[in-house]
């Protein structure tokens, strides 16, 4: 149940993304090829003219890292419009050292690479047309490159030495960035798989409260019908000890199933309620554990919580205190399964996060993915609803549910953020 999530989306942020990193890495390759053209093979280039294109791309590149740490939505035409500006930064580069006939023309056509894996087809045309209109400019106007010192090397030796730089260059970048989307291509698909299986298990619950409510309806006149006749009963054969205890039992358990019933309805206006319960961690586990010791009497409750984090204050949301009741519940059926009455509970802070550790002494588990299917149970009279539920309300308060056993047994973590009850913020 504890999921990694990752900010990686494919799309116009993250290709803009992309293209941030790749314009530092141009601005550094590009200072580096001037200089080793210009001072090491002395070749008469318009080095000022160069400076200025690399500077321009320096300057659009700070606008865009300043761009992408804001919370406006980036869209398609605005990441064309980014690669636009590239694609003429470089084709002025590519004008001033030989046009079509640098060996660096080539990377023209990482654009497209990129936005075939990120953007939609009628993007990734436009963006083919501007790389091939500059390619058809460069091949007809262009400054030409100067003769290298045939004592040193001649033209086609420097342009195959380009081709090789360029090639790797090219490997390097198409492999490293491509692979990035990729990842956050499989990253995205898993996410959405993620919400899909959380939107399933939601309508299951919805599900299953709506036929609770129902059912609690109806067993409310068949309830009510024996708590009249019960005391009459008791009237009627006041002599028959044996009797009288039977019914007196039997009418203790008509009040607690009303009670039930009635506790069901409190907790589904507690639900339906929008604003939470403003108490400390102190009060909250209190309340907790008390509840749970009434519904379960013979639990042995081992409970533990620091003196320094009872006074933290929290905003309860509804539905936590019942989630935590079904974690303390399943963990005394999982206890009773090895003849065993002890149930630990531990209230901590751990750092930003509020965890509330249970733990029994049952058989353990055999699966932590077994957890999130609704309905799933191992126990004869369950109904697979608690672990679903905990997790449910650990997902609407961007928390977590960590299963896992210890050498005596099972052990549930829920994890949430201070973040979010403290301040009471939900998704």
């Amino acid at each position: 149940m504890h999921r990694d999530r990752h900010s990686l989306r494919v799309g116009p942020r993250a290709l803009m993304r992309t293209l941030t990193w790749l314009r530092i890495c141009a601005i550094a390759g590009q200072c580096i090829a001037v200089f080793t053209v210009s001072r090491i093979l002395h070749l008469a280039i318009p080095e000022l003219h160069l400076m200025v294109g690399i500077g321009t791309l320096a300057v659009f590149a700070t606008f865009a890292a300043w761009r992408l740490r804001q919370p406006w939505p980036i869209t398609e035409a605005e990441t064309v419009g980014h690669i636009a500006v590239d694609t003429l930064v470089l084709s002025f580069l590519l004008y001033l050292t030989g046009g079509a006939s640098n060996a660096f023309v080539t990377l023209l056509v990482l654009p497209i690479a990129l936005c075939a894996a990120a953007l939609s087809v009628s993007s990734v045309l436009v963006v083919a047309a501007l790389s091939g209109l500059a390619y058809l400019y460069l091949l007809n106007w262009n400054l030409p490159l100067p003769s290298v010192d045939l004592r040193r090397a001649n033209d086609f030796h420097l342009h195959v030495s380009g081709m090789a730089v360029n090639f790797v260059i090219m490997a390097l970048m198409l492999g490293f960035f491509i692979s990035r989307l990729a990842t956050a291509l499989r990253e995205q698909q898993a996410e959405v798989q993620r919400i899909r299986e959380r939107a399933l298990r939601d309508e299951g619950i919805l599900a299953i409260a709506t036929q609770a409510a129902g059912a609690a309806h109806e067993l409310n006149t068949p309830l009510s019908t024996m708590r009249t006749l019960l005391p009459e009963l008791r009237r009627e054969y006041a002599n028959d000890d044996l009797l009288g205890g039977d019914l007196a039992l039997l009418e203790d358990q008509v009040e607690r199933c009303r009670s039930i019933l009635r506790e069901m309805v409190s907790v589904g206006k507690a639900q339906l309620s929008p604003e939470p319960e403003h108490t400390t961690l102190g009060a909250f586990v209190h309340s907790c554990l008390e509840r749970f010791r009434l519904l379960r009497p013979e639990a042995e409750l081992d409970e533990h919580l620091p003196v320094d984090a009872e006074g933290t204050v929290l905003n309860v949301q509804p539905g936590l205190r019942h989630a935590v009741i079904n974690l303390l519940n399943n963990a005394a059926d999982a206890s009773a399964q090895n003849d065993s009455a002890q149930v630990s509970f531990e209230a901590r802070l751990d750092g930003a996060w509020l965890e509330l550790v249970v733990a029994d002494r049952g058989p353990g588990f055999t699966g932590t993915e077994e957890l999130a299917d609704l309905g799933y149970t191992r126990k004869q009279t369950g109904l697979g609803l608690g672990l679903a539920l905990a997790e449910a309300t650990a997902d609407r308060l961007r928390g977590e549910l960590i299963a896992h056993n210890t050498p005596h047994g099972g052990q549930i973590r829920l994890r949430l953020p201070l973040a979010v009850i403290e301040h009471g913020d939900e998704r």
